[in-house]
């Protein structure tokens, strides 16, 4: 039996630049990999079946699951004959804005490279997963990278100075589909890129702080109040710095010294049952 870890990402910035002809949106996003994480087992079956089981009963087991779609994906281009049983040992909230599917994903890719000793390169296994979803890709390499096109073009980057992330996630599931259908392209406050990129390349935290962005921040806050009091409280109690991952409705803050984490963890814990205090992992995925 082989395992696999695949940690949640954040969004240090997320911008959309304009509709694409084939339905998708142009997107440059920084983000990086944070040590919540799901454990994803892999069990050889001689009857050629994929079988996914989960911790979570509402989680799909079938197509609809990003970890099957990554294993029925492999078995056909690389015309596998044998099964496997895939234990899905979740960790990372669901529909949350932190990629837990595509993380789940990309480290079916991973560890059915290895079961499968198919030999694949990251790269390659980052070109498969760009045919199952947008932040699958990134979620293969993990680390910290800026990912444009739809999300599939990845450039690695260094990792992001030593800080805590407390997130938080409201009892609520937000859909990105809907999200993106309230964007209005032509009324967006774009983040500065190019500014973070910059902070990261320089170990600046307090350019780190202030470069955070996603455009899509607020429509979700608009549509769901609870991400603004989340926003409102995680300020108060004293983070450094605070966004929306992807499109919500998970809230993080930057908190650089760790006396103040007690506090803001704590004080979040009486706003949301779900809290983590957790650091950034930033290195990138081996194969070995």
């Amino acid at each position: 039996m082989l395992y696999e870890k695949a940690p949640a990402k954040i969004n240090l910035t997320l911008d959309v630049l304009h509709k694409r002809d084939d339905g998708f949106h142009e997107v440059e996003m920084v983000m990086t990999t944070v040590d919540l994480a799901d454990r994803v087992w892999f069990r050889s079956r001689e009857d050629g079946r994929i079988v996914v089981k989960t911790s979570q009963p509402f989680i799909p087991t079938d197509r609809k699951n990003l970890a099957y779609q990554a294993a029925e994906l492999l078995k056909r281009v690389y015309q596998i004959h044998a099964g496997v049983e895939i234990i899905l040992e979740k960790s990372i909230p669901v529909a949350a804005g932190l990629a837990g599917g595509s993380s789940d994903a990309a480290a079916t890719l991973r560890g059915l490279n290895r079961l499968w000793k198919l030999d694949l390169s990251l790269d390659r296994l980052a070109e498969h997963a760009a045919e199952i979803g947008s932040d699958v890709s990134f979620c293969v390499y993990g680390g910290t990278a800026l990912a444009t096109s739809r999300g599939e073009v990845i450039q690695n980057l260094p990792t992001p100075p030593n800080c805590w992330v407390i997130l938080a996630k409201p009892s609520i599931s937000v859909s990105t589909a809907d999200i993106y259908g309230n964007l209005n392209i032509d009324n967006l406050a774009h983040p500065n890129t190019a500014g973070m990129i910059e902070a990261l390349e320089t170990a600046n935290y307090e350019s780190m702080c202030a470069t955070l962005g996603n455009v899509l921040e607020p429509i979700t806050m608009k549509l769901y109040p609870e991400v603004v009091t989340l926003k409102e409280q995680m300020k108060k109690f004293g983070a450094d710095a605070v966004l929306m991952s992807g499109s919500g409705p998970t809230v993080y803050g930057l908190v650089k010294h760790e006396s103040r984490v007690p506090r803001i963890y704590n004080g979040l814990k009486g706003f949301c049952r779900e809290v983590y205090a957790i650091r950034m992992i930033g290195e990138r995925h081996s194969l070995d």
